[in-house]
């Protein structure tokens, strides 16, 4: 075998193992386990507003966990489950950059609730991924637009390939 054909045969294996690296590192389609925090840097809150003593922000960070299935569809393009508000109207994802373990992108929304989401993923196997999503907006508050700011910071955990009852999550349109 001459030089030329083995640096060719060397650089198709090569290309081959890196392939096979890059599909062990994504997520798998299935039932994912997603707990998140939503911790509000910038509430709706009309100003002046304050809430008797004893009565819990409903700006307060909360956390809870929800079970979400993603298809092939949504792993090949997105790589794992991401966080953001699953609450905002006509949403689109773009500038979606894609590493081997990681992706970030931007989505706009438009409605009740406007403005930008920058997000970020990463997932270190195909069993796990680590996502944060942080909005900087308005909210339609009748007649005026009120200001808001918040940060989704989640974490998954694949259980199976069988997502029961449990339909696909709905993510936003990509471009």
């Amino acid at each position: 075998m001459s030089k030329s054909q083995m640096r060719i045969t060397l650089g198709v294996c090569l290309l081959a193992l890196s392939m096979g690296a890059l599909a062990q590192v994504m997520g798998k389609p299935g039932l994912w386990d997603m707990t998140s925090t939503l911790t509000w840097q910038k509430t709706p809150m009309p100003p002046g507003i304050t809430l008797p003593a004893g009565i819990q922000s409903p700006f307060a960070p909360t956390t809870h966990t929800s079970q979400v299935c993603m298809t092939q569809q949504m792993i090949d393009k997105f790589g794992a489950p991401f966080a953001y508000s699953q609450g905002q109207e006509n949403c689109t994802v773009t500038n979606i950059v894609r590493k081997p373990s990681s992706l970030t992108a931007e989505m706009t929304c438009t409605g009740r609730i406007s403005g930008k989401t920058t997000i970020e993923s990463s997932w270190p196997d195909g069993n796990t991924a680590h996502g944060t999503a942080h909005f900087v907006g308005a909210m339609q508050m009748g007649n005026s637009a009120l200001p808001v700011e918040y940060t989704v910071e989640s974490t998954s955990t694949y259980k199976g390939a069988d997502c029961g009852d449990v339909k696909p999550m709905q993510l936003p349109a990509g471009k």
